[in-house]
């Protein structure tokens, strides 16, 4: 830009085929089962055909079947941060309650800021967990006026669970706001009862628990969001809940052209899913999150709060000081396994973080604690 001094990478860095194939424990994207990937392959069609009704009719119905809710769900093309947009767009008039405790949280907030929308940050230490009763406090001194209380299930950025069913409860008091959920690296790896807990809205992004390549978001939206939006007036085009699920319910497809590459990916996954089932997935995450706890418990400590661990991506803290960045680059060197440094430039050395989601199981994070062991001399 003129007039500003920018450091540029925006220049040609040819992509080319001789990387390193390396097993992902980051925060996502996660590791992606060839029959999976093959399915991409398949020929492509017309996004108005026949064909195209069935697949996005399947992957819709088997995504409620799998997540046990009467709710609608909408499968976009995009990432989980766009129905984080529309969503506040979709239903907030003026007013929303934000909770945040890191920085997905956070990124709620400006959302909402940018679109204009009047902001009531209740805010926590990154490492803490939001909690009900502050809720409950909010709510009551706000008079009625949110439109919108909004939480992150589980924050990538610290490893925190928030208890987003507790909450649901408590804004289930309060008819006249809605609740929203960001599940993006949890939904599909963490089990949570959509329909019991209040949540009018929960979306995530299929490269996290789902186990998919990325390039899609799943929303899941409930009738009372559904008659807000229509109470409103005004919505997002893209990603409005009114236009996305009436066009489904009148033609079984999306409303602008898919990816439709990712949607068959989509369909062959969920089959794995619907197989194992909800319950079975959520106790293979359990385990692996209890095996990964135990290990940090035992070589440095966990970020944080006690008793709001995630179920998907631990947070560790750095205690022994450990070289992070050196250790990420020599495991992935000489083990092939990639695990991620703590978010942004405040926890990047002070913490680092494995994500067991999706396909993982004990004995392959189990492989990647090992490795870690070695290399950082522990």
């Amino acid at each position: 830009m003129a007039g500003t001094q920018v450091d540029h990478v925006s220049e040609n860095h040819e992509y080319r085929d001789d990387y390193p194939e390396q097993t992902l424990y980051i925060p996502g994207p996660t590791e992606v089962r060839e029959d999976v990937v093959d399915a991409m392959a398949e020929p492509l069609f017309g996004h108005r055909s026949e064909r195209m009704t069935d697949l996005y009719t399947t992957i819709v119905e088997d995504t409620k079947t799998f997540l046990e809710t009467d709710n609608d769900v909408i499968i976009l093309t995009g990432s989980g941060t766009a129905f984080m947009e529309s969503s506040i767009l979709n239903l907030v008039d003026e007013h929303v309650l934000v909770t945040t405790c890191g920085s997905f949280s956070e990124r709620q907030a400006d959302i909402a800021e940018r679109l204009g929308k009047t902001v009531d940050r209740l805010e926590y230490e990154w490492g803490d967990a939001v909690k009900p009763e502050d809720v409950r406090e909010a709510l009551e001194e706000s008079d009625g006026r949110y439109d919108v209380v909004t939480c992150v299930m589980n924050e990538s950025s610290t490893g925190v669970r928030n208890p987003i069913e507790e909450i649901g409860d408590v804004v289930a008091e309060y008819p006249d706001t809605c609740f929203v959920v960001d599940a993006v690296s949890a939904l599909g790896g963490d089990y949570v009862d959509i329909d019991a807990h209040n949540i009018d809205v929960i979306f995530t992004s299929v490269q996290k628990a789902f186990a998919m390549p990325p390039g899609l978001g799943v929303c899941v939206v409930s009738e009372d969001a559904y008659e807000r939006e229509a109470e409103k007036g005004t919505s997002a085009w893209y990603g409005g809940f009114r236009r996305c699920i009436d066009y489904y319910e009148k033609k079984g497809q999306t409303h602008s052209t898919p990816a439709i590459p990712v949607m068959l990916a989509y369909r062959q996954q969920m089959k794995h899913m619907l197989e194992e089932g909800h319950d079975a997935r959520d106790a293979r995450h359990r385990e692996m999150a209890a095996y990964t706890q135990e290990w940090a418990r035992e070589h440095f400590e966990m970020f944080p709060e006690e008793g709001y661990e995630s179920q998907t991506v631990s947070c560790i803290a750095n205690t022994q000081d450990i070289d992070v960045a050196g250790t990420i680059a020599t495991v992935a060197d000489e083990y092939e396994m990639v695990f991620s440094n703590g978010y942004g430039s405040a926890l990047g050395e002070r913490t680092f973080r494995i994500g067991h989601m999706g396909e993982h199981d004990v004995e392959s994070i189990r492989a990647l604690t090992d490795a870690i062991e070695d290399i950082a001399g522990l």
